[in-house]
């Protein structure tokens, strides 16, 4: 038997303090904490959490970890790692690797290599084309099928374009009690796009990126996908008009559910004046009217969750000019921080709040059964420990990612995760455990 003992915690940041018991994974009970002096069974790890709040163990739809194929920018271990010091407790691993996860061999080395590791559940995302080259539809039924039982597909980094393919996949999907995550992005109106189409993209000499590249995908995948009868997901909402139309498709009744970038909540185009590839990322950061739209969406819930998109590169795919720049930010270790100042800090969510779109809404979006559940006896203990008064200072040195593009180098950030529980294992923060 395991156990564990979470002293002085407040779930939700809610009520007085109490104590988390952890017997074999589950919660075995949650009981009001007395005060420091009070008894402790011996041998009993205890993590000393007197200040802290409790919410559901974090749920990111959107990971590149790298491997196979660019170990170099990251690895499975090392973004696992990562992941758990962010409050994650299960992450999805995009399918763009080298070789591409599109057939169930390479989904079942991420799958196993994700639980050798154990730090967080790696549940790989199968390609929906074979490629990511839109051509013709991946092995999605054998990927299915397999030990990794992958259930959301997408070739994201690239736009499902051909309106047949994305038919085709959302009507498969259907059987396989699958999802499909879209890469909105229309790639005839980006061609040579640098940054988002503008004044400020004009003025600094960059080719623009529209608005309706995104919305226009959208809104044609809402359609396929309302006949279809499918569940379509559509990463990395950006665009203020994105937002409408995904409500028009949700009073339709589509079943259509969609995530916003920790980034593009905080960060805006202006910081493109630097021409600091740090900044450079697809798609790309917006106008400040359209970051309120997506704070917005996703308090009324019409943007259902959160996903970080991390996206780690070598220091020479960063380190460049802005046209030769790879897009892409980190964001496993900082998102519940961006989330608390964007989100809690404008009045917009609560600690309930925060825990559904960062937790409830992407495990459900994915059917994970074990994960986003409430902090409840009997649910699993899958657990982010936060400490809702901490003030850091972000350095990308010291983030657990094997790259360090960053683009909050230096900002001093408001609360952090100090420890993260998987089925009643601490994953992070075990220097505050005692015996």
């Amino acid at each position: 038997m395991t156990a564990l003992l979470i002293k002085g915690v407040r779930p939700y940041g809610e009520g007085e303090p109490t104590n988390i018991r952890v017997t074999d994974g589950v919660i075995s009970a949650i009981e009001p904490a007395t005060g420091a002096d009070e008894p402790v069974p011996a041998d009993l790890p205890v993590f000393d959490a007197a200040g802290l709040v409790a919410l559901p163990g974090f749920v990111d739809l959107h990971t590149h970890l790298r491997e196979p194929g660019r170990e170099d920018t990251e690895t499975i271990e090392t973004g696992s790692r990562a992941a758990a010091l962010g409050g994650y407790t299960a992450v999805f691993a995009m399918a763009n690797t080298d070789p591409v996860t599109d057939n169930a061999v390479i989904a079942e080395h991420v799958w196993r290599r994700g639980a050798e590791i154990g730090l967080v559940d790696v549940h790989p995302v199968g390609a929906v084309t074979v490629g990511l080259a839109g051509a013709k539809l991946a092995e999605l039924g054998t990927m299915a099928a397999s030990a990794a039982d992958v259930r959301v597909f997408s070739d994201d980094g690239h736009c499902v374009h051909d309106p047949l393919i994305m038919r085709r996949a959302l009507e498969y999907s259907v059987a396989l009690d699958a999802v499909i995550a879209q890469h909105a992005e229309e790639p005839r109106l980006t061609v040579g796009a640098q940054a988002h189409e503008g004044e400020r993209a004009a003025r600094l000499g960059l080719a623009g990126w529209p608005a309706s590249a995104e919305e226009t995908i959208v809104a044609r995948d809402c359609l396929l996908a309302g006949h279809a009868g499918a569940r379509l997901h559509i990463c990395h909402v950006s665009c203020a008009g994105t937002v409408e139309v995904l409500r028009w498709a949700k009073q339709r009744g589509v079943r259509v559910s969609a995530e916003v970038t920790p980034h593009h909540l905080l960060l805006t185009d202006e910081r493109l004046g630097s021409y600091d590839p740090v900044n450079k990322v697809n798609p790309p950061l917006r106008t400040a009217a359209d970051v309120q739209a997506m704070r917005a969406a996703l308090a009324d819930g019409v943007i259902d969750c959160v996903a970080t998109d991390h996206a780690p590169h070598a220091v020479q795919d960063k380190d460049c000019e802005w046209a030769s720049a790879k897009p892409g930010m980190l964001g496993l270790q900082t998102a519940l921080s961006i989330v608390v100042e964007t989100m809690r800090g404008t009045g917009a969510l609560d600690w309930r709040g925060i825990a559904r779109v960062l937790s409830e809404r992407p495990a459900e979006i994915a059917g994970l059964a074990g994960q986003g559940r409430p902090i409840e006896v009997g649910e699993p203990a899958n657990l982010a420990l936060v400490d809702p008064d901490a003030r850091w200072t972000v350095r990308g040195e010291e983030l657990a990612s094997l790259a360090g593009n960053t683009p909050y180098e230096g900002m001093e950030l408001m609360a952090r995760v100090v420890g993260t529980v998987l089925r009643g294992q601490v994953t992070a923060g075990r220097e505050r455990i005692a015996v």
